[in-house]
């Protein structure tokens, strides 16, 4: 237990400046807009509410419960906690807040230059049009977010946060250094449709505090009402199991019916314990590799292969696994193997399908 002590002094520091960096940077892009909006001499088409920082008045709880987790895990078990891999989380999230200094503000300009000249309408600052902000926000992730794992090409930036074979609260910060420069596309129509931009940045960091509660073991199950609603940290440990059973499930940001609706929901089973990580782990805590690691496979995969344009372009956009050659073995592969081989017993239980 001193060795622990010893070992978590020098996280605290070390994930006090991490913590700090990747909350604020989210409110970043709030400021960076502004400063947008000024030099275009537009911020007075209408009236902006002053919108607190909710990630600043956030990150002394972020810091708390990342210490308190540890020490809780440690004592549980000591060899379910692993300084290594909660040190490369925190690297992964000082470098993703840097990289984001740079990419968040490209973000802006498209978001603002499409609210500008492009929207349907122009829709207030009134409490109907933060639910539906709340909604549509939520609904662009899922899609994003489940995209992410069925094309490589997204994949390659989202697999970071799936490489850690930890499961905490530092796992949440364990971010990409190169999805932020793209992954906003998939938010365009917020601004098509008339949301103002601060309104969707705010939502965007409403989703990122709720998405970071669920980076957790220590709670088991919500209430069913709440199982039924919202993500969960039950549901979204299925999300970062490497089980073929728990393979590309629950993308869900806030609420969990996404999943329900689109047929991409699993619920957590008893019998069969989370396995976190990859299907095939790295066996390294650099983030220099796990950042860039499948970006390198990808592009060996291109280059290696003896096929055509078309198909070699297919290896950044077919689900991981994809292979030219009639070889493939993706995670709905995996998953289907999985539920016939173990379809009795639990699909009387579970409905396992």
């Amino acid at each position: 237990m001193t060795k622990f002590y010893h070992n978590a002094q020098r996280v605290i520091t070390y994930l006090e400046l991490t913590v700090s960096f990747l909350m604020s940077y989210h409110f970043l892009s709030l400021t960076i807009y502004k400063i947008i909006l000024t030099s275009l001499k537009i911020i007075s088409i209408m009236e902006i509410p002053q919108i607190p920082n909710l990630i600043l008045y956030a990150i002394p709880f972020f810091i708390v419960t990342v210490i308190i987790e540890g020490i809780i895990i440690y004592k549980k078990n000591p060899k379910s906690y692993n300084l290594k891999d909660t040190l490369a989380s925190l690297s992964m999230g000082i470098g993703n807040v840097f990289i984001e200094m740079v990419s968040k503000l490209l973000v802006v300009l498209v978001i603002v230059f499409i609210y500008n000249n492009f929207k349907f309408t122009t829709i207030p600052f009134v409490w109907w049009a933060w639910l539906l902000v709340l909604i549509g926000q939520d609904f662009f992730y899922y899609w994003f977010h489940r995209i992410s794992h069925e094309s490589r090409f997204f994949w390659a930036s989202h697999i970071v946060h799936h490489s850690s074979q930890k499961y905490n609260l530092s796992t949440a910060l364990r971010q990409t250094w190169t999805g932020s420069f793209f992954s906003f596309i998939f938010y365009l129509a917020l601004p098509l449709i008339g949301f103002h931009p601060l309104m969707i940045f705010t939502q965007m960091s409403i989703s990122l505090l709720y998405q970071y509660w669920i980076h957790t073991e220590l709670i088991d199950k919500m209430p069913r009402w709440f199982e039924a609603i919202f993500n969960t940290p039950s549901h979204h440990r299925v999300h970062h199991g490497s089980n073929p059973l728990y393979l590309d499930r629950n993308h869900a940001g806030i609420f969990i019916v996404w999943d329900k609706l689109f047929g991409t929901f699993q619920a957590e089973l008893d019998e069969e314990k989370v396995i976190y990580g990859l299907t095939t782990n790295l066996k390294t805590f650099n983030p220099i590799t796990i950042a860039f690691h499948e970006w390198i496979a990808i592009f060996k995969d291109v280059f290696t292969s003896k096929t055509s344009l078309i198909k070699k372009l297919n290896y950044f956009i077919k689900p991981p696994g994809w292979k030219h050659d009639g070889t493939s073995i993706l995670s709905e592969d995996l998953r289907k193997e999985w539920i016939l081989k173990n379809t009795h017993k639990y699909y009387s239980k579970y409905n396992v399908k």
